[in-house]
């Protein structure tokens, strides 16, 4: 018997994308250039099983505007994606492609398949639509955690266990990150940031491993293929990876860490013209993409081959439902945008001054209470950190206190001044906006760059085995290998390099502002020198957790300063600190500043010395830090008296990157007793750290009867 067509009616435009009820999906696609649409359906299950079917939609009862939409009445599980036409004659910056079958940029499904197999992009349909299923979320809500509590772990979900030695029942997968959540919660951490888990072709890449001669992946994800969809291969069970993603969602939750997600908005997996046409590029390449309108070239801010218009209205909205989509349906609790200064492109590539996509997303009512981090720069010298947006609720990805801290720990002149202005929150580039320190997110290394082992181990790149001839990737990394390049070293290398790694996790986590973890970095983990393994599957992009062990007193040194952060308020102020009262009273400075002598600084391009004291008269605790930039030379730091309120009170050391563990860090009750006035030795390269501590009244003696 001859299978029936599916039998279709108009439809409605909105919302976007398709929309199941019961007995029928609606479909809603724009496409405002094109002069004919297919939807191209094939069922999953009933009887029409396997069968694919093209449905070319009347435009008089399938269009209203730019909108292509019709209803098609079945409960069956499908797969569907569009065919679509145009004269490309008419304007070089159209590029239809009838014979591809086109993703719909709102489907929130993507046909599953296992890691590292392509999909047919443009074959056969791939989006997905299931029968409903429901998710019993267990009354989770979103935290909310305060900036000024956080403190954020970067991870990709992959790489994160996907080593041998996780230990985790589903390596690589939202299960792997759900079976590591007690080791997050000892460490201290309050929000994971994940890389990508959009949907994307890991099978993209066109490069080959110079040795192995093998096919390399794209581990990283920062091509996607749509904004909605989940990436298959990071779940155990790719058919079910709404569901796993929900669950370490909710998992995440109860033990108290928020989710925020790198959403990848400046650029898609299309690439430039020779890429392939998957979605965007098919359906209206000028509306979704900065074009040249006179050759059809692609404006290539984001050095990938294209550039989203991100504040076309149809991209616009295109980009806040999606947003809203992850908070809503999937719970997350903030976001980081890549490449974020591309949202300050108008439509021939020309900054705005208020740009529309930069302000709707802070004043959108659903996010209102999500955290949103921008990657304030993009890939053609725009760069605004310190002035993305003066709005608060904007943070940003603060690339000069990763850069300032990196100089003086290299050893580099001209960088106290720079670094003072990092450990107190970065006043100088916040505070004229009304700002505060914590609109800025302190790191020192991220996914993108070398490890914090590899910061101290190498003066160059090294990746050859990205197969592009270790062209690729950051040449200004501002590193330094402490006297001998990569791995083996000599003991007293490796002893300089563990110091260097101690101060620089020190100078993070004490320093104002929320600080940013990359994962591994906790236990020394290293890519051998690979500033760029964004395609390094392997032993290179994932970590190693043996290192947890072999590395140990690390690991216990950056649990000590997480701790130490969250315990003490003068670490994580929400305002900038006040100037010197100058009144005659005895008010003592907030923070106050010295070289190797208490109050006299020096801002000299030659000094390699600073000392920054923290008083804070709501806590129990004032702070002495003494940072040595000398690549070999000691610095006598003399110590200064304690603020009058704390008469009672003496200085205990309870850091010392220089000292052999576990004599780099103590409590207060256990640490060295530092007297005022004395001269206190700190290591080439290292951080000091001294506490208020008050001294416990001597006890009377007992009367002689």
């Amino acid at each position: 018997m001859k299978k029936r067509a599916l039998p279709i009616t108009g439809g409605t435009p909105l919302p976007f994308g398709p929309r199941r009820a019961d007995g029928w999906v609606n479909f809603s696609l724009f496409s405002r250039h094109a002069t004919a649409v297919t939807l191209v359906i094939r069922e999953l299950d009933g009887p029409r099983r396997g069968k694919i079917q093209e449905i070319r939609l009347d435009p008089t009862l399938h269009r209203s505007g730019d909108i292509w939409h019709a209803r098609v009445h079945t409960d069956h599980r499908l797969c569907y994606g569009y065919r679509l036409e145009g004269s490309d004659q008419a304007n070089a910056a159209q590029t239809f492609s009838p014979g591809q079958i086109l993703i719909d940029p709102y489907c929130r499904h993507l046909a599953p398949r296992p890691w590292g197999h392509a999909s047919p992009v443009g074959a056969e349909p791939l989006c997905l639509i299931d029968t409903e299923s429901s998710f019993d979320w267990q009354g989770d809500r979103p935290l909310r955690t305060p900036l000024a509590d956080t403190v954020i772990y970067e991870l990709h979900v992959r790489g994160f266990t996907r080593h041998k030695t996780s230990q985790v029942s589903a390596p690589g997968t939202f299960q792997g990150v759900i079976d590591k959540i007690d080791y997050l919660c000892s460490l201290g951490v309050t929000a994971v940031e994940f890389l990508p888990v959009t949907a994307w072709d890991e099978t993209d890449n066109r490069f080959f491993d110079p040795d192995s001669g093998a096919r390399l992946l794209n581990l990283w994800g920062y091509n996607p293929l749509t904004f909605f969809a989940l990436h298959g291969g990071l779940a155990a069970k790719p058919q079910a990876a709404m569901d796993e993603f929900k669950t370490m969602v909710r998992s995440l939750h109860q033990a108290g860490i928020e989710v925020i997600l790198d959403m990848v908005f400046n650029h898609t997996g299309e690439s430039d013209l020779a890429g392939v046409t998957s979605s965007f590029r098919g359906i209206d390449n000028q509306v979704y993409y900065l074009v040249d309108p006179n050759n059809g070239e692609y404006l290539n801010f984001s050095g990938c081959g294209n550039t989203l218009n991100c504040n076309h209205p149809v991209v616009r909205r295109l980009i806040i439902d999606a947003l809203r989509y992850w908070v809503q349906e999937m719970h997350v609790d903030g976001f980081r945008f890549d490449l974020a200064a591309i949202f300050s492109r108008g439509r021939n590539g020309v900054v705005l001054t208020e740009a529309p996509l930069i302000e709707e997303i802070a004043e959108d009512p659903v996010l209102r209470d999500t955290k949103i981090i921008a990657e304030a720069w993009d890939a053609s010298g725009l760069y605004q950190v310190g002035s993305f947006s003066s709005d608060p609720r904007w943070l940003e990805w603060n690339g000069r206190f990763r850069d300032d801290v990196r100089r003086f720990f290299a050893g580099l002149p001209d960088s106290v001044s720079t670094l003072a202005s990092r450990l107190a929150g970065s006043s100088d580039l916040y505070g004229t906006s009304g700002r505060g320190p914590l609109n800025s997110i302190n790191f020192v290394t991220s996914h993108d760059g070398f490890t914090l082992y590899d910061l101290v181990s190498y003066d160059h790149k090294h990746n050859q085995r990205n197969g592009e001839q270790n062209r690729d990737g950051e040449v200004h990394n501002l590193s330094w290998n402490s006297g001998h390049e990569g791995d083996p070293a000599a003991e007293d290398i490796l002893v300089l390099r563990r110091r260097r790694m101690r101060s620089l996790i020190g100078v993070l986590l004490l320093s104002q502002g929320v600080p940013m973890l990359t994962a591994g970095d906790e236990f020394g983990r290293t890519q051998q020198g690979n500033n760029n393994s964004w395609c390094q599957d392997n032993e290179i992009g994932w970590l190693d957790w043996s290192l947890a062990e072999t590395n140990r007193d690390l690991l216990r040194f950056v649990r000590f300063c997480i701790q130490l952060r969250k315990n003490h308020r003068c670490f994580r102020r929400d305002l900038f600190f006040p100037p010197p009262q100058h009144d005659g009273t005895d008010h003592h400075p907030e923070i106050s500043w010295q070289s190797l002598h208490p109050g006299k600084p020096d801002w000299s391009a030659e000094c390699q010395t600073l000392g920054c004291l923290l008083h804070d008269p709501g806590d129990e605790a004032d702070f002495l830090l003494l940072f040595n930039g000398s690549r070999s030379h000691d610095a006598p730091f003399i110590i200064p008296a304690l603020p009058p309120s704390r008469t009672s009170c003496h200085w205990r050391m309870i850091i010392d990157s220089s000292a052999a563990p576990p004599a780099d860090c103590s409590s207060a009750t256990a640490g060295a007793k530092i007297d005022a006035g004395t001269e206190l030795v700190v290591g080439t390269m290292g951080l000091v750290v001294l506490q208020s501590h008050r001294s416990k009244p001597t006890p009377p003696r007992p009367r002689s009867r």
